[in-house]
């Protein structure tokens, strides 16, 4: 399994770049006033940084349950990215709608423009990132002491 600060250093990573890339584009993209559409997209990567962490460490200890390792299969991918967004996706609903002074409705469709920019940049994020920071030979299939049946 990865290093607490290796998994810091993903976290931290993926927020900067995807808040970076989400201000530039998002307010261009749906007509909205960039500060108060860059306040929301910031408050936003706080919550997907704490949010981040604490669902990579539980993916990885549930592909460690299942097969052993943590190395990522392209299903697994593919699913560690659609769950990770569905979740997000529950809380920020309302405070999109909210903040930005819309119907449900439209919030949704704002929500999942957001979605899939982030569905499509964490497959690539991270499949990056694995090649950058592989995760070391023999932290590929050990397991925890907590992670025990």
């Amino acid at each position: 399994m990865r290093s607490r600060s290796d998994r810091i250093r993903h976290a931290v990573g993926f927020e900067l770049i995807g808040l970076l890339l989400l201000m530039l584009l998002g307010g261009w993209l749906f007509g909205l006033d960039p500060h108060r559409f860059g306040l929301l997209a910031l408050s936003f990567s706080v919550l997907a940084m704490v949010w981040n962490y604490y669902y990579n460490r539980l993916f990885d200890l549930w592909l460690l349950r299942r097969r052993g390792s943590v190395l990522k299969r392209q299903v697994d991918r593919v699913l560690h990215a659609l769950l990770f967004e569905g979740g997000l996706l529950v809380v920020t609903l309302p405070i999109i709608a909210w903040w930005l002074e819309m119907t449900l409705w439209q919030a949704l469709v704002t929500d999942l423009a957001m979605v899939l920019f982030y569905l499509v940049y964490a497959y690539l994020y991270n499949l990056a990132y694995d090649r950058v920071y592989p995760v070391p030979p023999g932290a590929r299939s050990i397991l925890c002491e907590s992670c025990r049946s």
